[in-house]
């Protein structure tokens, strides 16, 4: 087995061309020119992406996550929009319909550095509508800046409400549709450092590509509107016909304190409004490039602060891109999950995959993390080889070598678990199992992972999927004694707080007299 699992570590597959990259010469780089960092980060940025200097835009903004309608306009559009005109990187003329819009844009990428404002408040002068009041809170005037910027250039537009995107649903590169409009990134995060760490995880995850395992958190709310449940079921079936390990929780509450996790490279989940779950654990760490995000209406309103909302948190932890929104949206104009990550696993930046899963441009929506990124460039198998991929590496190849026989696929994962004694190996086989509903071998299966794995949150985990499936299926008592027993073994380590909720929801506390 250990000459089959070799074998397969070294084939690569003839899969669809991913597409081509961006063109360096086409992203423009905007920096606060009143801040030291900011400046030092956009040179830092261009240098490893060998964006050209003369590509780098400094204007003097406040220092702050949020500007006025009127501070934009002047002081961030109007400077942007002449120095495009002065560096002739477009020409702009009126459209049949009389509006001005950008022709022939060199620039198709902005990425906007640390420092750069993030949102636009609502203007003082207009009356502010309640966001319960929804067919009142489209015309809402607050935006967040990048999502303005996506149509720099054109005149004439309203500032109330969102616009169309047109590159929604799109599949081709930005640079072969010919749009009016500039894809808008950005790289902030609550520190200097943890930018730069983003950048280079991204680039250095570019040459293995990016694997482990990918954890889907369900919500079980709003269940007619396909952007929160079923985008996530979408994505789980993506993973599962890749070949990506993915553990799904499907209970309604989001993943418990301490839920100990590992080698999580794909996070998609659900609805709180605060950082929960195992992102509270200090020891916590995302696998390096990971793609992390939290659908939450105000995910990205402060990302300056590590502790609040989810954009923050998860970047804090070991993210390196993902999405959020800085006022409230409305589920329907938020980034769609699912076509954000089949793009992705096609071969797209960070960029164009956020792009192409958003309907609406001018509204609430950012992607944060190095545009250019595209962690799924080796998904048939080439790249350099990490040896903590190994496993991963493994069960993607295997996949796509017995795609049509899922039985040897099953047989030839489960006998190099074994053989190799791999933990992760024998956890997919599990996970696999799962969500094929056959949940008796899913437990043999995790029982038999535990036995390969030395850590004592790994060991838990396995507890928790067994009790999980339980649960599911309304074996309350034999959840309960499995959580009890998990809790009396791991005392001393902070996941014990895992078990401790699940048990708290399945009995829970008598009320205090």
């Amino acid at each position: 087995m250990i000459r089959i699992l070799g074998f397969l570590l070294s084939f690569t597959l003839a899969l669809k061309a991913a597409p081509a990259p961006l063109d360096v010469e086409s992203v423009a780089i905007l920096y606060n020119s009143s801040s030291r960092d900011s400046k030092s980060l956009a040179e830092y940025y261009a240098g490893i992406r060998k964006i050209p200097e003369e590509n780098l835009i400094g204007l003097p903004l406040p220092d702050a996550e949020e500007m006025s309608r009127a501070d934009f306009e002047k002081l961030l559009k109007a400077p942007l929009v002449k120095e495009y005109d002065l560096r002739k990187w477009w020409t702009r003329s009126k459209s049949a319909e009389g509006q001005v819009v950008p022709l022939n844009s060199k620039i198709r990428v902005l990425v906007c550095m640390r420092g750069v404002p993030s949102r636009v408040a609502a203007d003082p002068t207009l009356p502010m509508p309640k966001p319960e009041d929804q067919a009142a809170y489209l015309q809402a005037n607050q935006a967040a800046v990048d999502s303005e910027l996506a149509l720099l250039g054109m005149e004439g537009l309203p500032i109330k409400g969102a616009l169309n995107n047109p590159y929604y649903k799109v599949e081709k590169s930005i640079a072969e549709t010919g749009l009016p409009m500039t894809l808008v990134g950005r790289i902030d995060s609550p520190s200097l450092a943890t930018c730069e760490r983003m950048i280079r995880d991204a680039v250095e995850t570019e040459k293995t590509g990016l694997w482990g395992m990918a954890v889907i958190d369900f919500s079980k709310k709003f269940a007619e509107s396909p952007e929160g449940d079923p985008a996530l079921e979408n994505i789980v079936r993506y993973h599962r016909e890749a070949g990506i390990p993915t553990m799904a929780d499907r209970f309604p509450e989001t993943l418990p304190l301490n839920y100990p996790l590992r080698d999580t490279a794909i996070y998609f989940g659900w609805y709180d409004w605060n950082v929960s779950g195992p992102f509270l654990n200090t020891t916590f760490k995302f696998k390096k490039g990971a793609v992390a995000a939290h659908l939450h209406s105000f995910s990205a309103a402060q990302l300056r602060d590590p502790a609040k909302n989810w954009v923050a948190p998860l970047l804090t932890r070991g993210a390196a891109a993902t999405l959020g929104n800085v006022y409230e949206p409305f589920l329907q104009m938020t980034h769609h999950f699912d076509i954000f990550e089949a793009r992705l696993m096609a071969g797209y930046s960070l960029v164009e995959a956020a792009y192409m899963a958003l309907p609406v441009l001018s509204w609430q929506n950012i992607v944060v993390g190095d545009p250019l990124y595209r962690p799924f460039l080796h998904l048939d198998g080439s790249g350099e080889l990490a040896e903590e991929d190994r496993a991963y590496r493994a069960i993607r190849i295997a996949k796509m070598r017995w795609k049509d026989d899922p039985a040897k696929y099953e047989e030839m994962l489960r006998t190099g678990a074994t053989s190799l004694k791999s933990g992760p190996m024998m956890e997919a086989v599990g996970l696999m199992n799962v969500e094929q509903h056959k949940t008796g071998v899913a437990a043999m299966d995790f029982q038999k992972a535990k036995l390969f794995y030395t850590s004592k949150p790994d060991r838990l985990r396995l507890d928790m999927h067994i009790a999980a499936m339980d649960r599911a299926a309304g074996r309350n008592a034999a959840a309960v004694k499995l959580l009890r027993g998990a809790q009396t073994l791991n005392l001393d380590i902070p996941e014990v707080s895992a078990p401790a909720t699940w048990l708290n929801i399945l009995e829970p506390p008598a009320p205090k007299k």
